[in-house]
């Protein structure tokens, strides 16, 4: 595959992800250690478990964001710039989650919906990039 403007930005993108699921992944270890909580107890102190759901819910997330992310990136029908700036606003939304959840329970809503949003974006990308492929090369 040749290497477009929006292919690395998505490439970029997904390391970034990548790198965020690192620091859940650290923070969640941090939280453990400093309340105590060993493995495999998924409860304990509410800083560990607000942690901890930060974690599991961005990964539950990736299941959803990296497939989508790809989609649209493979079958642009705006701009290819598009789909990694959709990505990059779930990314932020991401940041913005971990950050109010780890605050507050209750301070998570924006960042998700922020993030839910873009994940939403992607989404449409992806189904209107395939169908325009697919009715592009079918043949007559």
């Amino acid at each position: 595959m040749m290497a477009t403007a929006g292919t690395l930005l998505s490439a970029a993108v997904t390391v970034l992800a990548v790198l965020l699921g690192l620091y859940t992944m650290m923070l969640v270890g941090r939280m453990r250690g400093k309340h105590g909580v060993h493995a495999p107890a998924v409860t304990g102190a509410p800083e560990f478990e607000r942690a901890f759901r930060v974690q599991m819910n961005t990964l539950e997330q990736f299941v959803l964001f990296l497939p989508l992310l790809w989609l649209a990136t493979v079958y642009p029908v705006v701009s290819g710039y598009l789909a990694p700036g959709l990505g990059l606003i779930w990314l932020i939304g991401r940041v913005l989650y971990s950050l109010g959840y780890m605050a507050d329970a209750a301070k998570r809503s924006s960042g998700f919906l922020i993030a839910g949003i873009a994940l939403l974006g992607l989404l449409v990308l992806s189904i209107v990039g395939i169908i325009h492929a697919w009715l592009v090369t079918r043949p007559v």
